[in-house]
Formats: structure tokens, sequence, C-alpha cells
């Protein structure tokens, strides 16, 4: 069984970097044919693809947020990361990790983690 749970601060300032580690256990995240994941969803609103890295390491990154957004990982732990610059009360939601599946949509998600952005 696969398990993803996201760890980060809950509170971030504006114009500061969000950093939240996704920590994966039950699979490797380099196994052939799987996409690591981050989506958000802010308050009242849909859930929002960030970006992701490949199985190859590879990132990919949603155009609307390629600017400030920046997926790594660290295969020796089984993570990866996101970090999200220059965040603005507008970046306040629930940030998810999530594994997917080329064509297939995603099948283990984390629990979910609420970041604040507020001075």
């Amino acid at each position: 069984q696969v398990q993803l749970q996201e760890s980060g601060p809950g509170l971030v300032k504006p114009s500061q970097t969000l950093s939240l580690t996704c920590t994966v256990s039950g699979g490797s995240i380099t196994t052939n044919s799987y996409y690591w994941n981050w989506i958000r969803q802010p308050p009242g609103k849909g859930l929002e693809w960030m970006g992701g890295i490949a199985y190859s390491g590879k990132p990919n990154y949603s155009p609307s947020l390629k600017s400030r957004t920046s997926v790594s990982r660290d295969t020796s732990k089984n993570q990866f990361t996101l970090q999200l610059s220059s965040v603005t009360p507008e970046d306040t939601a629930v940030y998810y990790c999530a594994r997917g599946v080329a064509g297939a949509g995603y099948d283990y998600w984390g629990q979910g983690t609420q970041v604040t952005v507020s001075s």
C-alpha cells in the first residue's frame, strides 16, 4: 500500500517561499511509469495541479505557476519537495501530494496540509 504524507509549515508570510515535502512509503518514487504531483485547493475553489516530477526525475509545471514553482526529489529519502516563491494570500490553500499514472489520473493521495499566507 502506497502512502504519501505532506509536511511543512502551516503559516508563511507574504513574499516568502513556501516549501513542502512529500514522504512516500510503500513504493519508490523512481518506479517506472509513475509521476509525483503537487495539487492545491484554495478555499471555496477547485483542485489546481501545480506541478510534479516524473520517475525519471524530470519536472513539469503548470504554465500559470511555472515562474514561481520548483519541484525536486531526494531519492535516498523517497521524498519530493515543492517550493513556491513570492507567495501572496491567494496562495492560501490545502496542498496535496499525489501519485499519478499517465493517462489514468491519480491513484494515491496524501491527506493534505493547510498552508496559510498571512503576515
